[in-house]
């Protein structure tokens, strides 16, 4: 049986959702998948809307676009307002409370943590957010594995892996004990 993984990403530009979704494609790709990797951003691109999907896939993929995701990834508040009641019965949304307050109500599942406020605290940077929540959503949906996406970040972000590495791996972690948690 094929299994197919649809993921949106979405936020705000400047907040790495673009790169994200690069570096989870190419992690995939590294465990031997089929990948699709697509992206949008408004007009403004810094702090316009972003987004970016990746389709995973054992089997080739026969429409490179997600319609309706199974994994998605909430890093804004206008992002949360526009998709987060566009998701796959069965599917999960991750929420990055420290950027979406207002979470809608939806009847899917729902990951809240504070992914830009672990960022600062506990690696001391903000840019390292989007591959925290890499991290974070690939653990939830068990998506691609720790080391690809560690050889993905490697890849994507050489001058600043070993910062990104520790980012990946804090959201790893709690992307598992959130998952324990649910």
């Amino acid at each position: 049986m094929s299994v197919k993984i649809d993921i949106r990403l979405s936020g705000t530009g400047g907040q790495g959702i673009i790169s994200g979704g690069i570096i989870l494609a190419e992690a995939a790709v590294i465990d031997g998948k089929e990948v699709i990797q697509t992206q949008s951003y408004g007009p403004e691109a810094r702090g316009g809307a972003s987004r970016a999907e990746v389709i995973i896939s054992d089997e080739p993929i026969k429409y490179p676009k997600v319609i309706i995701p199974n994994y998605l990834l909430l890093m804004s508040q206008k992002a949360a307002d526009l998709y987060a009641n566009k998701v796959a019965e069965g599917g999960i949304i991750l929420v990055d409370t420290t950027n979406v307050p207002n979470m809608p109500s939806v009847k899917t599942r729902v990951i809240n943590l504070p992914l830009s406020q672990l960022a600062m605290e506990e690696i001391g940077n903000k840019l390292t957010t989007n591959v925290l929540a890499i991290g974070a959503l690939a653990a939830i949906g068990n998506l691609v594995t720790l080391e690809s996406l560690q050889e993905a970040t490697r890849k994507r972000l050489p001058k600043v892996a070993a910062l990104n590495i520790r980012a990946l791996n804090l959201g790893w972690d709690w992307g598992k004990k959130a998952l324990e948690n649910a």
